[in-house]
């Protein structure tokens, strides 16, 4: 006889998972709207390619988070190419938007960050889920990764998490410095905290050096990066509505300081709140930070398609 358990598990594992696409950041540094930047050669965005793998590693639903003021440059992008053929739903991301007992100072204009960027999805999503930034190229392995790691824990449990790796010297761009969460892994898989870095670029020799004030720190190009995309459950809310109110009991009156999901996340695994395994797949990231990466990717993009990974048009 099967155990209500054992019914239980298996009906969460028949559930497909969700994609979140956090779209609402405005690309300082990029000079514009990435999110709808067409870099492939019919026009596709990195959310296309985002979109389309998702569905091929069998996700359900899609949850867009945007800003109220590009709504419309959204919808008009995508509504013909792939919006009228998945499940989504458009959830708002706005400054004003916090938990009860908080109001806005009236000067913030600076997003709250991506933390907050996921946590405003929290009544939209029941079901194990999978959060990307809009503007990164995963590739179809890490989404077949990550719904595999769901598919076999599928509880909403929080040490289910996961999230895939890229190795640093693979994440760089050629134009300028970047920002990258290091990964320290235990001897079991599982994430030991991430050290988010800054002004990482290589050095005329080659070697990859992040500044700290006035030290340069060495890095290995080996070493494992979260490049922000992580698998897990409805039961990360609670926390983060926990961790983002001590946040902005701190941090409410800055007008710059945000919430990251790396920093949420390290945060949690010190507090001994989560568990999250480490996972890599044999794709490749690419993104574009600098507007002169907007080649690159094309270029990427374009080899990826004459591999036959793509097709030369996404929707037909």
């Amino acid at each position: 006889m099967i155990s209500t358990l054992e019914k239980i598990k298996y009906a969460f594992s028949q559930m497909k998972p969700t994609l979140i696409i956090l779209a609402a950041g405005m690309g300082s540094r990029y000079g514009g709207l990435k999110q709808v930047d067409p870099l492939g050669p019919s026009g596709e965005t990195i959310i296309d390619y985002s979109v389309f793998d998702a569905l091929r590693a069998d996700f359900g639903n899609f949850v867009f988070v945007i800003r109220r003021d590009i709504e419309s440059d959204f919808l008009d992008r995508f509504k013909h190419r792939f919006l009228d053929k998945i499940q989504y739903e458009l959830v708002f991301q706005e400054v004003d938007m916090l938990p009860d007992g908080f109001i806005c100072p009236i000067e913030r204009t600076k997003p709250w960050g991506t933390g907050h960027a996921l946590w405003v999805t929290r009544n939209m999503v029941d079901e194990p889920f999978v959060v990307i930034n809009a503007d990164d190229f995963y590739g179809l392995g890490a989404y077949r990764t990550l719904a595999a790691h769901l598919q076999k824990h599928p509880q909403h449990y929080p040490e289910n998490y996961g999230m895939c790796g890229y190795k640093l010297g693979e994440t760089l761009s050629e134009h300028g410095s970047v920002t990258r969460g290091i990964c320290k892994i235990k001897d079991n898989g599982f994430l030991e905290s991430v050290d988010e870095q800054f002004h990482i670029e290589k050095d005329p020799s080659g070697r990859i050096l992040s500044k700290r004030g006035d030290e340069l720190v060495l890095l290995d190009p080996e070493q494992i990066v979260s490049m922000n995309i992580w698998a897990f459950n409805p039961s990360i809310f609670e926390i983060i509505e926990k961790k983002f109110t001590m946040f902005l009991n701190s941090n409410l009156h800055s007008l710059n300081e945000e919430i990251y999901i790396p920093r949420l996340v390290d945060g949690m695994i010190r507090d001994a709140e989560c568990g999250v395994k480490v996972l890599q797949s044999e794709s490749m990231w690419f993104g574009v930070t600098y507007p002169e990466d907007r080649q690159i990717v094309k270029n990427r993009l374009n080899t990826l398609i004459e591999k036959g990974d793509y097709p030369k048009k996404l929707w037909v």
